[in-house]
């Protein structure tokens, strides 16, 4: 995994890192990483769907995608989905906290 987010670059231009990821039946997504942490023992990542189109844009829910880093047990890493609902809801406080000021978060 990068350990590089979005930023601005030396010419002051929006630089955003695009993560893309494949789902069990090889649909591909594209995600723009826009925090991680590191957070009791665990490593967890904030991103925002990519839409090539407007329609898809518009008709996603703008809802952060929130996943925990792993070992994929070969020595690289996977990003899971946080099954836990207190681990969920801790995490999803803290990157409210970080994000705020960039991001209107509704965290209800």
């Amino acid at each position: 995994m990068d350990d590089r987010i979005s930023s601005i670059n030396e010419q002051g231009e929006y630089d955003p890192y695009i993560l893309s990821l494949t789902d069990e039946d090889g649909k591909e997504y594209k995600f723009e990483v826009l925090d991680d942490i590191d957070y009791n023992d665990g490593r967890y990542m904030a991103m925002q769907p990519v839409f090539e189109k407007g329609e898809e844009m518009l008709a996603d829910s703008g809802d952060l995608v929130i996943l925990k880093i792993v070992d994929d047990g070969n020595g690289d890493e996977a990003l899971i989905e946080i099954e836990d609902d207190d681990e969920y809801e801790d995490v999803v406080s803290v990157f409210a906290d970080r994000l705020q000021d960039f991001f209107e978060i509704d965290d209800q």
